[in-house]
């Protein structure tokens, strides 16, 4: 089998649009329809159904998806197991990250990665943190620094970097803003603006609010803190913010006995050769857990 066609097949599988997957692979739509129709044409099998605008696996489609995942993994694990060989730190790093962590933790740690390496490719993607684990999982990135999920499952594994408090923060002209005898009840009384109900942050927050016995009143979402910073400091909304991210913008509300943090950190697939170029970067964030 063609791996051009194997990757076109993911592609489209993945973005579930011919037009999407020309994109991500750079190529026409009709060449990624041609990709497809060769492979159909070499295994005897319809891959897709197409249903209008409507495009989905066949029986014989999700029964190939996982396999060509495992092809093409293996070889980009050959590859970078005889890279390896030459003790070279050169080549392609691809590296997935959030945008919190990209715009706010990691701008140091590239400079000095790239100081040191400067033979290295740096392929850096913005995603969000549960869409980066999954690039990992794929192995579409080798490694990937994003905010944690309270459980990672084998064969990814995950190590934790930074402690990253939160806080609960309003506008300064916010009603419940210079109060010091507030509760948890109080604030849900609130309108609030959270981080979208996908993430590991708004899972943090939102179980807080479980144990309680509140449910918060979430009239906005955003996955992107800036956004949210934004919205609070103009005071439609209060949210939970990094400690980090604190200025004169936003005021914090003394919340007594309770701390609320997420932890920041890389995952990797154990289960695949890693590239010395990722190798010394984990070490540059190996460092910075013991800084």
């Amino acid at each position: 089998m063609d791996l051009a066609n194997l990757n076109a097949l993911i592609a489209v599988a993945e973005t579930g649009s011919f037009s999407l997957a020309a994109e991500r692979l750079h190529l026409t739509q009709p060449a990624v329809s041609k990709r497809i129709a060769a492979l159909e044409s070499q295994l005897g099998v319809r891959l897709f159904d197409r249903l209008g605008r409507e495009i989905g696996l066949t029986e014989a489609g999700r029964s190939l998806l996982p396999r060509a995942y495992q092809i093409l993994n293996v070889l980009d694990d050959t590859r970078r197991a005889l890279t390896n060989l030459n003790g070279d730190i050169g080549g392609r790093l691809s590296l997935a990250t959030s945008h919190h962590i990209g715009l706010h933790r990691l701008p140091p740690l590239l400079r000095a990665f790239t100081r040191a390496y400067p033979q290295v490719s740096l392929d850096i993607r913005f995603l969000d943190s549960e869409v980066a684990y999954d690039e990992v999982l794929h192995g579409r990135a080798e490694l990937a620094v994003i905010t944690l999920a309270p459980q990672t499952a084998d064969p990814v594994r995950a190590v934790k970097v930074w402690d990253d408090p939160l806080e609960f923060v309003v506008a300064p002209e916010h009603p419940l803003a210079g109060k010091t005898d507030i509760r948890l009840a109080d604030v849900a009384g609130h309108p609030a603006v959270f981080p979208g109900g996908n993430t590991f942050t708004h899972h943090i927050a939102q179980r807080l609010f479980e144990r309680e016995g509140l449910t918060p009143n979430i009239t906005m979402s955003t996955n992107y803190m800036e956004t949210i910073k934004m919205m609070v400091s103009i005071g439609i909304a209060w949210s939970v913010l990094p400690r980090s991210m604190l200025d004169e913008q936003v005021v914090s509300l003394p919340l007594p006995d309770i701390q609320l943090t997420r932890q920041l950190g890389y995952i990797l697939h154990t289960e695949r050769t890693l590239s010395n170029a990722a190798k010394a970067f984990m070490a540059l964030l190996d460092a910075e857990r013991g800084s």
